[in-house]
């Protein structure tokens, strides 16, 4: 327990100078002096230590995205990428690439694949190197649910294939999920699980809705534009440019600025992903391991009692998990699915009784039989628990969630919707 209060406080603390300007810090100005205190003057209590260390790796995720969003997908105006090769070659190549998804050869596609096939090569190189685990996970789905394969190329252009991205927005996962979409396809998001941080999941319910955007504009590069920036910009778009408008190409100058560059972005991924020999493109080294299986889980039980037992880096297993958010699995009603290297799977299940001796090291906090039905109604709710922040109030909240003010009030039996206190836990509902 020591080393991860050591590694939040270290995560805490560089956090806000990692961030910039741009970013606020995690803090409040009125930070203390701790240096010279003992460590139990400013260890964080067993029961906020997660709370911590999920606010750290938010906080990193977001600049994550920032940066990602930064040098892919938004492209400066100001500057022209030139090439030496013809654009004929480039045009024949596209004209290879065989798909329902609409993928023209013009002026704007040009600049993203030469930036692409240049200047974001190191990007590439990692992204390639991700999608060798995540790519036939997203085309297993997407080929069960009858969509172009093609369509995984939507997941890099959202996340750089990160599951556990998310947006300064929100958004969150491999597709970028909001909230309140999420839930809408059956997406399960709690105190402990994100379920658009899990790449099966996430990904059959993005499935789902790039079929419905489908089956309402029935061209693909209206529904990936819908899919960016939803429908109501779309179909706005579509009424500026006439009766006549029929694909993306033809409401173009009419989205919005950042939508514009997202069907020409996912041309030109897709472009480099089935090109990326011809420049010279290095895939990164591999990272997470590609021969998994998955074991159910019957039992509370926290990663790193996981991977301390198998002898495994719990960065791994943490990655193999994106969705459960604490660290916790929280298999107190029903069963969980934990992924494993495949080489693993066999002592897993035959050393759930080392793996469960270390209950009290890592779940001290849950299992105390002073707090067992506070924890059983925690780790079994259909919700979300929000812990306010400073400068919240209940109509951020809510904006947040999706949900309404009243309703806030109503599930937490709050007096006032005008008095909130920094730490107070408010318990969000489907």
């Amino acid at each position: 327990m020591k080393r991860f209060v050591i590694y939040a406080l270290a995560l805490l603390v560089w956090l806000p100078a990692a961030a910039g300007r741009r970013h606020a810090p995690i803090f409040p100005d009125d930070e203390k002096d701790l240096s010279a205190a003992p460590a139990s003057a400013w260890a964080p209590a067993p029961e906020t230590l997660d709370s911590l260390l999920v606010a750290a790796r938010g906080e990193v995720s977001a600049a994550a995205f920032d940066s990602f969003f930064d040098e892919f997908i938004r492209l400066d105006s100001t500057v022209v990428f030139t090439s030496d090769t013809p654009d004929s070659v480039y045009e024949r190549r596209l004209r290879t690439i065989l798909s329902p998804v609409g993928l023209p050869w013009n002026d704007i596609v040009k600049q993203y694949i030469l930036k692409y096939t240049t200047t974001s090569r190191a990007r590439l190189g990692q992204i390639l190197s991700r999608s060798q685990y995540y790519f036939p996970i997203i085309e297993t789905e997407l080929a069960g649910a009858g969509l172009p394969l093609e369509l995984r190329m939507v997941a890099v252009i959202e996340s750089a294939l990160q599951p556990s991205v998310r947006s300064r927005a929100g958004a969150t996962g491999l597709w970028q999920f909001m909230l309140p979409t999420a839930r809408q396809y059956g997406l399960k998001i709690t105190t402990f699980v994100d379920e658009r941080c899990d790449p099966i999941a996430s990904t059959r319910a993005a499935c789902r809705y790039l079929a419905f955007l489908y089956r309402m504009y029935g061209d693909w590069t209206l529904a990936l534009a819908a899919y960016n920036c939803g429908p109501g910009n779309v179909n706005r778009a579509l009424k500026r440019a006439g009766a006549s408008a029929e694909t993306y190409w033809d409401i173009y100058p009419y989205l919005p600025a950042e939508t514009r560059g997202y069907v020409p972005s996912f041309i030109a991924v897709t472009y480099a992903y089935a090109y990326h020999k011809q420049h010279g493109i290095e895939i990164a080294e591999q990272v997470l391991p590609l021969a998994v299986d998955t074991v159910s889980v019957r039992r509370l039980v926290h990663l790193e009692q996981v991977a301390t037992t198998l002898d495994i880096p719990i960065e791994t297993v943490k990655a193999l998990n994106p969705q459960y958010i604490k660290d916790i699995i929280p298999a107190i009603d029903k069963t969980y699915p934990l992924v494993l290297p495949q080489r693993l799977t066999t002592e897993f299940i035959g050393r759930q009784e080392d793996i469960h001796g270390k209950d009290s090291l890592y779940l001290a906090e849950y299992l105390n039989p002073a707090n067992m039905n506070e924890t059983r109604a925690l780790l079994t709710s259909s919700g979300t628990v929000h812990s306010v922040k400073s400068g919240e109030t209940l109509g951020h909240i809510a904006g947040r969630y999706g949900v309404r003010v009243s309703d806030i009030v109503r599930w937490n039996n709050l007096k006032s919707a005008h008095r909130l206190s920094i730490g107070q836990r408010l318990e969000i509902l489907k």
